[in-house]
């Protein structure tokens, strides 16, 4: 009963990462960078652990483990490129060598850029930023789906 308990709240986690983002987007009006959706989408992978709620072995769990991990590992990096500790993909973050380009060229890059840049921190509490929080988050999440593996 505790094991589907911890699931039940790994989930819940999962699902209200998902819920929280869409609210900043769809509520907040605060449309997402290409990183922000790709921290997503491991989410929805650890939804699928909700099959470890009425199947047994441990094969859901380690999925739902392994979504919010992949989650919290792409906030890392996506706080990484927003605090400038590395590079973020050209797609969307600032910078890139611009020598040796024409004007069209650049044009085109600029036409074609998001609007919303990965390197930038719209939003933060307590000195971390949205990304820094869903990796904290997501890491919660996976060890809870890890240590029901050891509850019965």
């Amino acid at each position: 009963m505790i094991r589907k308990r911890v699931q039940l709240a790994a989930l819940a986690g999962s699902l209200g990462l998902l819920l929280g983002a869409l609210a900043f987007q769809y509520i907040g009006g605060m449309a997402p960078c290409a990183l922000c959706i790709w921290q997503r989408w491991p989410h929805l992978v650890a939804l699928l652990g909700a099959g470890a709620l009425v199947l047994p072995g441990p094969y859901f769990a380690l999925i739902g483990a392994a979504g919010a991990a992949t989650s919290g590992a792409i906030g890392v990096y996506h706080t990484g490129v927003e605090r400038a500790w590395w590079d973020g993909p050209s797609s969307c973050s600032a910078g890139g060598n611009l020598s040796g380009m024409s004007a069209q060229e650049l044009l085109d890059q600029i036409m074609a850029a998001p609007v919303v840049r990965c390197d930038e921190v719209p939003w933060e509490m307590l000195g971390l930023s949205m990304a820094s929080w869903n990796a904290v988050l997501s890491f919660g999440i996976a060890a809870l789906w890890l240590a029901s593996l050891r509850l019965r």
